[in-house]
C-alpha cells in the first residue's frame, strides 16, 4: 500500500528506471500497457497516474507536476479491465498492487508492478509477443527483439535448454579422453553406483548427455552432452556463437595484458568439462591453505576455495548457449570476475537471499553435481556470500545487464573499507567525513572503488530499499560530496574530486555559561556528538589524528564528562556517550 508521503519520497529520491509518471487526468494512458509489460519483463517498478514528468528539467522539485485524476474509481476499473482482458498476456498484479491516494490535495493512482516470474515471461500486449513485448533500459521502454522474446519463452520451461536432441551429432562427436576422465572422477565420487560398469553410450544417456526420441526413433547427443564432452570441431559447428576465455591478470609486467590465458588455440578439446578442470587449479593456486587435519589426513580445502569453485560452476550452468557471448573468467590482483551470456531467470535479490535454484542448464548442473561440483538446492550463492563475509571482504557483486544480455559476478578480495580508500576520503572530505553515518561512508567508499555507482548498486551493498538509498544519495549530493550524471532515466553518482572542505565552526550557543574554552580535540568530539547524537571511543580514535588508542579516547571523553557536556550510556554490552 502506497501513501501520499511514499509518492513524495519516490518523486524526490526514486530511481527513474523504476518509476514512470503519466498525465492520465481523463483516461488511462494508452502507454500504460507498454509500461506494464516493460516493468514486468525487466525488474519491476511503480507507475504513477496523475503526475506529469518534464524530462528536460533536472531540478527534482520542478521535474514533476500534478494533473489530478478525474473519477479515480472509473480510471481504476478501466485499468483492471485492460489487464484482465486478452489484450494482456498475464495479470501478475494483486489487489494490493493498485490504488489511489491524496498527495498534497491532488489525486494520484499508483500501480506497483513486480518483476514477472520467469514462467510468465514474456508479458506482452495485443496478443502478439513479437510486437507487444517490452523491456526497460536507461533511456526508455523498447520493443523486445525476436531473440529476446524467444529466450524468454525458452526460459519459461522448467526442463531447461540443454536436454534437447541435436540432429546429426552422435557418439562420433564425443571426445573419448574427456569422457574417460569424467567417468574416473564420477566413480571416485560414486564408488558403488550401478552406472560405473555400463558402456559409454548408456552412461551418457542416463546422465542426460545422450537421448532417444521414442516417437521418431531418432537419437544423438543433447546440447548438454556435446557441450560437456564434445570434440572441439563438433562444438564449434553447433555452438560457434559461444567462446570460452580465461585470463590471469595478476602480476602483469609493463606492456603486457595478462600473465596467463586459456582460450581456443587447438591444443585442447575445449568442451565445458576440460575448461572447468583446467581453470579451477589456476584460480585457486594463490589462495591461502591453512594447515588443518581431518584425523591423519591434511585438509587443504577452505570456504574460499569452495566459493570460487561454486562461482565458476554457476557461470556455466546459468549461461545461455543459444545466444552469442563469452564464458569469461578473469583472475585479478583484487579478486575474480565470472561472466556468461544470458540474463538471470530469478531476480537478483532472490539469489542473494538463497533458497532458490532455477538452472538454465539442469542436465549440465547435474553432471557437475555428480562429481562434487556445484549445488542444486539454492544454497550456492549464500555459500559464496558467507565465505566472503568471514574474510571481511567486500560483498560480491552480481550484476544482470538487461541490455547486453550478460551476467557478471565479481568476487572482491579487498576489504569493505581498504586503508587507501579511507585515507583518500579523509583527505578529500576532511572532518565532514567523520560526521557521516556508516551507511553514507560505505556509499562514498563504494563510489571511490567503483568510480560510478547507482541506486540499485547501493541497494545490494547496504541491503536497503531503493527509496531509503535514494534519501542517502540525495543528502550526499546536497552536501556536494557526490556529483550526479544523468543518462535518460538513469542516474549515476561519483566522488566530487573538487570538494572543498568547509572549516569546522564550533557552535557554543548551548554550552553552559560556566564552560571554559574547549581545545581543538574536544571541539571535534563535541561537534561530532552534536551532529550524530552519540560517540564511542573507537569513533574518537577514527576522528582525532592525535588519539590512536581506546584508552586515550576515554581520557579525552572524560574531559567532556567532567565539564558536564557528555554523559555515559550503556545498552547491553555496548557503551557510548551522548549530550547531557
Amino acid at each position: 500500500m502506497i501513501t501520499g508521503d511514499d509518492i513524495l519520497e519516490l518523486l524526490k529520491y526514486g530511481e527513474r528506471i523504476s518509476l514512470e509518471c503519466k498525465d492520465s487526468r481523463n483516461e488511462i494512458s494508452k502507454f500504460v500497457g507498454e509500461i506494464y509489460s516493460a516493468f514486468a519483463n525487466t525488474c519491476g517498478g511503480v507507475i504513477l497516474l496523475g503526475i506529469e514528468e518534464h524530462m528536460s528539467e533536472l531540478n527534482m522539485e520542478k521535474r514533476f507536476s500534478f494533473t489530478d485524476i478525474k473519477k479515480p474509481e472509473t480510471r481504476l476499473k478501466e485499468f483492471w479491465d485492460t489487464i484482465n482482458s486478452n489484450k494482456v498476456s498475464a495479470n501478475i498484479l494483486l489487489d494490493d498492487n493498485v490504488g489511489y491516494c491524496d498527495v498534497n490535495g491532488h489525486t494520484v493512482i499508483w500501480i506497483e508492478v513486480p518483476q514477472a516470474d520467469y514462467k510468465y515471461k514474456p508479458v506482452y500486449i495485443n496478443e502478439n509477443p513479437l510486437k507487444g513485448s517490452y523491456k526497460r533500459n536507461h533511456e526508455r521502454d523498447y520493443h523486445c527483439t525476436e531473440e529476446e522474446v524467444k529466450a524468454m519463452f525458452i526460459d519459461a520451461s522448467d526442463s531447461g535448454i540443454d536436454g534437447s536432441l541435436l540432429e546429426g551429432f552422435t557418439m562420433e562427436d564425443v571426445d573419448l579422453n574427456t569422457l574417460k576422465a569424467y567417468r574416473i572422477e564420477y566413480e571416485h565420487h560414486n564408488p558403488e553406483h550401478v552406472w560405473n560398469n555400463i558402456e559409454d553410450k548408456e552412461f551418457l544417456r542416463n546422465l542426460g548427455a545422450y537421448t532417444v526420441d521414442r516417437s521418431t526413433k531418432r537419437e544423438g547427443l543433447t546440447a548438454a552432452g556435446l557441450l560437456m564432452f564434445g570434440k572441439e570441431l563438433a562444438i564449434r559447428e553447433r555452438f560457434d556463437n559461444i567462446r570460452m576465455d580465461y585470463l590471469d591478470k595478476t602480476n602483469v609486467t609493463p606492456n603486457t595484458r595478462w600473465s596467463d590465458r586459456l582460450t581456443y588455440d587447438g591444443s585442447w578439446e575445449n568442451n565445458l568439462y576440460k575448461f572447468i578442470k583446467r581453470i579451477l587449479p589456476k584460480l585457486v593456486s594463490d589462495l591461502k591453505r591453512p594447515f588443518q587435519l581431518d584425523g591423519m589426513v591434511r585438509v587443504d580445502d577452505t570456504a574460499v576455495h569452495k566459493a570460487v569453485r561454486e562461482a565458476a560452476v554457476n557461470m556455466i550452468i546459468h549461461a545461455d548457449y543459444h545466444s552469442t557471448g563469452v564464458l569469461k573468467v578473469e583472475k585479478n590482483d583484487d579478486g575474480f570476475l565470472f561472466s556468461n551470456p544470458g540474463n538471470l531467470k530469478l531476480p537478483v535479490q532472490a539469489i542473494y537471499e538463497g533458497g532458490h535454484s532455477v538452472a538454465r542448464n539442469p542436465k549440465i548442473q547435474n553432471m557437475f553435481r555428480m562429481i562434487g561440483l556445484g549445488d542444486n538446492i539454492g544454497s550456492g550463492f549464500p555459500t559464496i556470500l558467507r565465505a566472503w563475509g568471514e574474510e571481511n571482504w567486500r560483498q560480491p557483486d552480481l550484476y544482470d545487464d538487461q541490455e547486453l544480455h550478460q551476467v557478471e559476478l565479481r568476487l572482491w578480495m579487498v576489504s569493505l573499507m581498504p586503508v587507501e580508500c579511507t585515507d583518500y576520503l579523509n583527505n578529500t572530505y576532511g572532518v565532514e567525513y567523520h560526521h557521516l553515518s556508516s551507511e553514507e561512508q560505505i556509499i562514498l567508499s563504494t563510489a571511490y572503488l567503483e568510480e560510478k555507482i547507482s541506486n540499485s548498486r547501493i541497494q545490494f551493498v547496504l541491503g536497503m530499499h531503493s527509496t531509503d538509498v535514494g534519501h542517502l544519495l540525495y543528502d550526499l549530493v546536497q552536501r556536494n560530496m557526490l556529483i550526479t550524471e544523468r543518462r535518460g532515466r538513469w542516474t549515476t553518482y561519483s566522488i566530487n574530486k573538487d570538494y572543498v572542505d568547509q572549516p569546522e565552526q564550533l557552535d557554543l550557543s548551548d554550552i553552559p555559561s560556566y564552560e571554559v574554552e574547549l581545545n581543538k580535540t574536544d571541539q571535534q568530539m563535541y561537534q561530532f556528538v552534536k551532529a550524530n547524537k552519540i560517540i564511542t571511543t573507537q569513533q574518537v580514535v577514527d576522528l582525532v589524528d592525535k588519539i590512536s588508542t581506546v584508552q586515550g579516547a576515554s581520557v579525552a571523553i572524560n574531559r567532556l564528562i567532567d565539564k558536564d557536556l557528555l554523559k555515559k550510556m550503556r545498552q547491553g554490552r555496548h557503551v557510548f556517550y551522548c549530550l547531557k
